[in-house]
């Protein structure tokens, strides 16, 4: 059995809503993204997970694991992979794009051991 290729993400705005970043790591590159606008706090996590996995089939990679911190949105998402359904929006974008070839698996972890999310900490010490 092959390893799963594990991709964080992580969104966020500052202040919020406002302009959104979003940072994506796979295999220890850090993606960083600032040009997508303005929203909220929830619209950045989904953008961060639609580019992971934009960036993951752009790599060709297979067997992904979509890892956030983002309760919310993984839970949105995961639902959307089981069932095939998704409202209107950024789950719609993420089922389509999913549909061209689906990741293994959508995964909540801790804030703190989240690589992107410690990427973007990292853009802004305290």
């Amino acid at each position: 059995m092959r390893r799963r290729v594990k991709v964080f993400f992580d969104g966020g705005c500052r202040p919020n809503p406002g302009p959104i970043e979003v940072a994506v790591v796979v295999r220890g590159t850090v993606h960083v993204f600032e040009d997508l606008g303005d929203g909220s706090n929830s619209d950045a996590e989904w953008l961060a997970l639609i580019r992971a996995l934009e960036i993951a089939q752009a790599q060709g990679l297979s067997e992904v694991e979509l890892i956030g911190d983002a309760i919310e949105v993984i839970g949105h998402a995961d639902r959307a992979l089981r069932t095939g359904e998704a409202n209107k929006g950024h789950a719609a974008r993420f089922l389509a794009l999913a549909a061209k070839d689906r990741p293994a698996r959508v995964r909540w972890i801790k804030r703190e051991q989240n690589l992107a999310g410690i990427a973007l900490a990292a853009r802004h010490p305290r």
